[in-house]
């Protein structure tokens, strides 16, 4: 996204990938109405929406205790009042394609960076490896940091996050969407899972305490899916179909911030500078709304060729207080619902904070606008949104 905005004004762009394509198994596959609107302001929704996706309006929550609605995007005041069920590799993919349409970004797949370029004590761009092993050195006078939790310019930068200590982990896998069955998230005693409605299949998220996928394993895929079964029986039809764990990934669920997301010449955005938990979803809709501000604050020091510690420091200072807000509250949810139910042997019961919240108009909606916007709405300023 920030490669398109900066192309669109403009601005050389090189956009190094490591993998030789898009085409990969991504888990975060879901798009917020904030990113919808954003696309929305590029004029590029609706063609976007034209791609196989599922949609969900309303966010559910199943026990045995009953069904509750935690979030109604319906209610919200936005022409996308839901979220897309899309695979990532397509959105990235459309995404290239409309940079791609000018002829100052380049995408160099096959590339990895292993080294910064430094002068000073400033980042002036990067060295890199294709897989063939050829060297390419990059210059440029603001280097931008994308590459996700486990951010290889982060260790070279030797800056270091300091990870809180979720107590959970996530094991990630996809089943035939067979018969009809409510998805969103299913809680009863000893487990929680998410269960996310793609075009022609569940993406489904078992939590587990954190730690505990050896033992999960030893047990045996057969007690796996009783487990599922006992939370959501209406999957009956679909469970069947997983039958091996090599079609199961794990995800050792982190969460963390930089205290500070920048150095001369070098600027770390999504993931790289803030690992989010998968609690909501919400991850790459929090990186494109950074990628966004990014471009609204740096395009004039970009065109003018001087990009000073001071721009990069703006940019944190809009994003910080909402990534922390959206990171709070996902421990929040993560300590006082999840993880209770994970340790619970007997009658699952919703929490009386939960229904009590659910009840109050001034508070039944923040779970909506957090779910659809994060902690802050984030749109394309008016001045990159010219004629292309």
């Amino acid at each position: 996204m920030l490669s398109l905005l900066l192309a669109r004004q403009g601005i050389d762009v090189t956009l190094l990938e490591m993998h030789r394509d898009l085409d990969r198994d991504f888990r975060g596959d879901t798009l917020h109405p904030g990113v919808l609107e954003i696309l929305d302001q590029l004029g590029m929704a609706a063609e976007f929406l034209e791609l196989p996706h599922a949609r969900m309006q309303t966010l559910q929550f199943h026990s045995p205790d009953g069904n509750v609605t935690v979030a109604d995007l319906s209610r919200l005041k936005s022409p996308f009042p839901f979220v897309t069920m899309v695979r990532q590799s397509q959105f990235l993919e459309f995404l290239v394609d409309k940079a791609s349409q000018f002829p100052n970004f380049r995408l160099l797949t096959g590339t990895k960076v292993h080294a910064l370029r430094e002068e000073s004590s400033t980042v002036r761009g990067v060295c890199a490896r294709t897989l063939d092993g050829q060297e390419v050195e990059i210059e440029a006078p603001l280097t931008v940091a994308t590459d996700g939790r486990y951010s290889t310019v982060r260790r070279l930068a030797d800056m270091t996050i300091q990870p809180s200590a979720p107590g959970i982990d996530v094991l990630w896998f996809r089943i035939p969407r067979v018969a009809d069955q409510h998805g969103g998230g299913f809680l009863g005693p000893g487990g929680y899972m998410i269960v996310l409605q793609r075009s022609d299949e569940w993406q489904v998220g078992y939590v587990i305490v954190k730690g505990s996928f050896p033992q999960k394993k030893a047990a045996g895929v057969e007690q796996l899916r009783a487990d599922i079964l006992r939370l959501a029986p209406g999957l009956a039809d679909s469970v069947p179909h997983l039958t091996d764990w090599n079609q199961i990934k794990l995800l050792s669920v982190d969460a963390g911030c930089l205290k500070r997301w920048h150095r001369p010449g070098l600027l770390l955005i999504g993931d790289a500078a803030h690992v989010m938990s998968p609690v909501g979803g919400v991850g790459i809709n929090i990186a494109i709304q950074d990628a966004v501000t990014a471009a609204n604050l740096l395009t004039g020091p970009l065109q003018t060729g001087s990009v000073q510690d001071r721009d990069l420091q703006r940019v944190q200072k809009q994003r910080h207080w909402p990534v922390r807000l959206v990171q709070t509250l996902q421990a929040f949810d993560q300590k006082h619902l999840i993880e209770p139910a994970l340790r619970t042997s007997g009658p699952y019961r919703f929490p009386l904070w939960l229904r009590t919240m659910l009840k109050l108009p001034g508070l039944r909606d923040i779970p909506s606008y957090l779910l659809a916007f994060g902690g802050r709405r984030v749109r394309i300023e008016r001045h990159l949104l010219g004629d292309d």
